[in-house]
């Protein structure tokens, strides 16, 4: 056996414990997107984005009670990465000229310059919010697919599972924060089910080579020992790409904070899926070596050893 597998961490003793984490998570998540909802941005309910750069920072009670004499009374108004640069959110209903108009409303009592103005038609936003939905759903049927046929179907289960687990969270938060969720977010979430599934195959190729190598021991053991045997695989690519997320999330800006902040969560809660609600539910679903038997060949001789070296793709995995 390699050196990973001699490790002896219990993670199937703690899933009871990991269940009972994930299921407070999800329920916490589906309160908060029920009650609260999402604060969706202007890609998806359309309306106008002016960001305007002041030479002196500004009192923001101040600028709301100027847009709103102008005739702006439902505008959202905030700070955009520093004290002099301020963000104008504004409903739907004005047209593509809002960001000279809404400097010709603030400039006479400050010195301002036009940074960057932005229209969503209210259809385009309503479009984008029903593709966006649609892209989500068609990944997790085509995950579910491909890994059915790939493994076997309680491993499509078990792989489907954890992506709704690791975006229900992500939402969850930005949920409960009520950070601005859009294109790019969406983006990210996209993202993280490609990281979350990348991991959670790796997990279930090493489970399904363990239980057609190893003869001894029940199902939770094998897993143990597979998870044992990925850990130090696993540990370093998490690593490595937070370390980035956390790079761009401090120094990104703030155009791209949102994006880097849904992916940061996203891996940390995959990598986290991928060991304990990937394994969890191969437990619940009581997986079992008559699931992955491999009927031998007619004339074949011989029997399957009882260990066998795994294959040289999936040591350098490790």
């Amino acid at each position: 056996m390699s050196e990973t597998s001699k490790r002896t961490i219990d993670f199937m003793g703690f899933r009871r414990i990991a269940a009972a984490l994930s299921i407070i998570l999800v329920l916490g998540s589906a309160v908060s997107l029920g009650t609260k909802g999402l604060a969706l941005g202007l890609d998806f309910t359309g309306g106008s984005l002016v960001e305007l750069e002041y030479a002196e920072a500004p009192a923001l009670p101040e600028v709301r009670s100027q847009l709103a004499s102008a005739g702006y009374e439902n505008a959202m108004v905030q700070n955009f990465g520093s004290d002099t640069a301020v963000l104008v959110r504004l409903p739907a209903q004005f047209d593509d000229t809002v960001g000279d108009q809404v400097v010709s409303a603030l400039s006479g009592s400050a010195d301002l310059t036009l940074e960057r103005s932005e229209y969503v038609g209210g259809q385009v936003g309503e479009e984008l919010r029903e593709q966006g939905g649609i892209a989500l759903l068609l990944a997790f049927f085509v995950v579910l697919i491909y890994v059915a046929m790939r493994f076997q179907l309680k491993f499509g289960l078990a792989s489907v599972v954890p992506l709704v687990h690791d975006v229900l969270i992500v939402l969850g938060v930005f949920s409960i924060f009520q950070l601005t969720f859009d294109l790019t977010v969406l983006a990210a979430l996209l993202a993280v089910i490609g990281y979350s599934l990348n991991d959670t195959i790796i997990v279930s190729d090493r489970i399904r080579e363990n239980f057609r190598r190893i003869l001894k021991g029940g199902p939770e053991e094998i897993i143990n020992t597979s998870l044992n045997q990925v850990l130090l695989r696993t540990i370093v690519t998490s690593a490595t790409t937070l370390v980035v997320l956390l790079s761009l999330l401090v120094f990104g800006g703030e155009m791209i904070r949102n994006f880097a902040l849904a992916l940061f969560i996203g891996v940390l809660v995959g990598t986290y899926s991928s060991i304990y609600v990937a394994a969890n539910m191969l437990v619940t679903l009581n997986v079992n070596r008559d699931d992955l038997y491999v009927p031998k060949k007619e004339g074949a001789e011989g029997s399957q050893p009882e260990e066998e070296e795994p294959p040289d793709w999936l040591k350098r995995m490790e």
